[in-house]
């Protein structure tokens, strides 16, 4: 199952949703809506009455990518899904590169599509925002000790083992840092993690859900984390 949030969507949901049912014909779509006031939740709607490897999940409102990336987690798993795609409405994600995420996975518990690895790049991107996206991983993969080089991206393919052992229920970290947490505790509780490059571009249509706030929120938590597991080891107690 693929999973896509959505806020704001609309001009770039069906595209994307073609894209991807065009790409891996077998894969699901899960199109976890946030309420959006463009009317995004309708054209999700119309797209499920058309085809029935499209499903949509009606949230109250903007809670945030990670907290909708949960709820379609764990719809996925009650509905006997065994591997669930993070992915991306906008385009940024290419549908067409699903399919080697997906062949990587069979040797894999944790498949991260990155920018940052040989044969990765970016398009149409401002360098402040490299700075930022390079600078994040770099930070976080220093500071946790993790040997993943793309830490904040956002396209990924689980095992429905992997998010079922990485303690769910006690992720409440958003946009960035959620990717960041996930991928820190799969590597924590002994996962295989692997990355293959892929192209991201940035998006045609539509506004960024990039903040300060975001990065900020990255960068706190991050350092939290890293403080703690240090002093965790310097103490001998188990790290959380």
């Amino acid at each position: 199952m693929v999973i896509i949030p959505t806020y704001n969507e609309a001009e770039n949901l069906k595209p994307i949703v073609a894209r991807v049912r065009e790409s891996v014909p077998d894969a699901h779509i899960l199109v976890a809506d946030d309420n959006s006031p463009d009317g995004t939740g309708k054209v999700a709607d119309e797209l499920a009455a058309e085809d029935d490897h499209v499903k949509v999940l009606h949230r109250k409102g903007k809670e945030g990518l990670g907290a909708a990336y949960l709820a379609g987690f764990r719809w996925g798993i009650e509905h006997g899904y065994g591997v669930l795609v993070e992915m991306d409405a906008d385009g940024s994600h290419q549908p067409e590169e699903l399919p080697r995420l997906l062949t990587a996975l069979k040797g894999a518990d944790l498949v991260i599509g990155s920018r940052w690895v040989p044969g990765g790049r970016i398009v149409n991107w401002p360098k402040s925002r490299e700075f930022i996206s390079r600078g994040g991983s770099t930070y976080s993969r220093l500071l946790l000790d993790v040997p993943i080089r793309d830490m904040t991206a956002g396209y990924r393919a689980f095992r429905k083992e992997t998010l079922e052992g990485i303690g769910m229920d006690e992720v409440a970290s958003q946009g960035y840092c959620f990717q960041i947490d996930l991928a820190w505790r799969a590597v924590k509780a002994g996962f295989h993690v692997i990355e293959v490059p892929v192209t991201f571009i940035e998006r045609e249509r539509g506004e960024s859900k990039m903040s300060r706030d975001i990065v900020t929120e990255a960068a706190w938590r991050v350092m939290s984390w890293g403080v703690g597991t240090r002093v965790n080891k310097m103490l001998g107690r188990k790290d959380s």
